[in-house]
């Protein structure tokens, strides 16, 4: 491996003070990659009246809808105009195909340096708010775009192997897409004093506690894991701890009204994520029912929390969760959901036993091993360019798969 340091410069529509997955995946990358002897800028909207206290953040202008839950960035900015043409970067890393994702790709262009995209995102799962657009329409707009996109770049990482997966099947990339999944902070969720976190939330040594992490959002499947709990015998005695925010709290609220389970299930709302591991700490088992992760980051810090897993088969998940080894994946239905929670919460033994395996695992998720796994992946970039070999290419532009959803006629090239 070449020891020579790189400058490398993410680009992304999300970052802190926002949270999400991939905030939490380019700052661990960052500061990792710091650790390692890079530079390491981060390009990335400004957040309201935040202030950064770390170097190398540049921010572009941005603006906030009445709907919208993040800054949209406006992707213009002569200071960082002027700072890529001084500095030129020696690989550009966008988390996004849009907004400063393209505006990356076309520093690629411009400057000659190398690529590298992070598949974060399960955009065909996204396509229902598009409506009134026909679902299919919309799925078949996001390949053509991704496609074009990933087309003029060096690498693409995707955090899991289904991803990857199903990357090779809806694009046909099969050389050039690198497994990188993001690291964690094991101490950060393995070291919070249990017993203190549970006395401090009021929680009572005799229930069982499951907890769940996400946005409240249809794709999240909430809906699925509130049904599932409502099915559990009423002689056991349990709470449902969600943690996160968004459009379908009400519907929820309502949901677990109606099947008279409301006292049992706590909707905290948003929580600031130093508060995270405590919560997870003070619980017994993480409950997921999510089908639209790609790594499953929450389930890796739950299980670095010592927290026995029962979720659904889905990409991310089943990347992380060994059924029956860390935790139980069951079908996504909420009779097969339900079995697997009663399962785990009537049995002390497979929650210990499930426990240290799920610590095991998390273990192995460090954020320098994942470092030194996207440095070589820059390095492949980097040399990829040298040899003018960006990934295959894309059937349509941006422009022309446009064209094609409006159903007007194209020129095609």
């Amino acid at each position: 491996m070449n020891p020579e340091k790189l400058h490398i410069a993410h680009f992304t529509n999300v970052y802190k003070p926002v949270i999400n997955g991939v905030a939490i995946s380019v700052e661990s990358f960052r500061n990792a990659l710091e650790k390692r002897g890079h530079q390491v800028y981060v390009y990335a909207p400004a957040a309201g009246e935040h202030e950064d206290d770390e170097r190398f953040i540049v921010r572009y202008p941005s603006f906030e809808l009445p709907m919208q839950k993040y800054p949209i960035t406006a992707p213009v900015s002569s200071t960082a105009d002027e700072l890529i043409k001084i500095t030129k970067p020696d690989v550009l890393h966008a988390h996004h195909p849009a907004l400063l994702g393209r505006t990356a790709l076309q520093y690629s262009e411009q400057y000659e340096i190398p690529m590298v995209f992070t598949y974060h995102t399960r955009y065909h799962d996204y396509a229902h708010y598009a409506d009134p657009f026909p679902k299919e329409r919309v799925g078949e707009l996001i390949t053509h775009w991704l496609g074009h996109f990933m087309s003029g770049c060096h690498r693409v990482v995707v955090p899991s192997e289904s991803i990857k997966k199903m990357v090779s099947e809806n694009y046909g990339l099969q050389d050039g897409v690198k497994v990188v999944p993001t690291g964690i902070d094991f101490h950060k969720f393995s070291s919070v004093d249990r017993e203190k976190a549970r006395k401090d939330r009021d929680w009572p040594k005799q229930e069982t506690v499951f907890v769940s992490i996400g946005r409240l959002a249809k794709e999240k499947n909430f809906d699925l894991l509130i049904r599932s709990v409502a099915k559990l015998p009423q002689d056991l005695s349990w709470r449902l701890v969600i943690l996160g925010e968004g459009d379908e709290r009400e519907a929820l609220e309502t949901l677990a009204e109606e099947l008279g389970v409301a006292s049992q299930v706590d909707m905290v709302g948003r929580v600031p994520a130093h508060k995270v591991p405590e919560y997870l700490a003070a619980a017994d088992i993480f409950a997921f029912a999510s089908v639209t992760e790609t790594q499953g980051l929450v389930t890796l810090e739950a299980m670095a929390a010592g927290l026995p897993v029962v979720a659904v088969k889905a990409s991310g998940t089943s990347d992380v969760v060994e059924s029956g080894v860390q935790g139980l994946l069951t079908e996504v239905d909420a009779e097969a959901l339900a079995e697997g929670l009663k399962k785990m919460l009537e049995s002390q033994s497979l929650q210990d036993k499930y426990s240290a395996e799920a610590q095991k695992k998390a273990r192995l998720f460090t954020p320098d091993r994942q470092a030194g796994l996207m440095e070589e992946v820059y390095r492949e970039a980097i040399e990829a360019n040298r040899q003018g070999q960006t990934l295959h290419p894309s059937l349509m532009s941006h422009w022309e798969a446009f064209l094609e959803f409006l159903g007007l006629p194209y020129a095609a090239s």
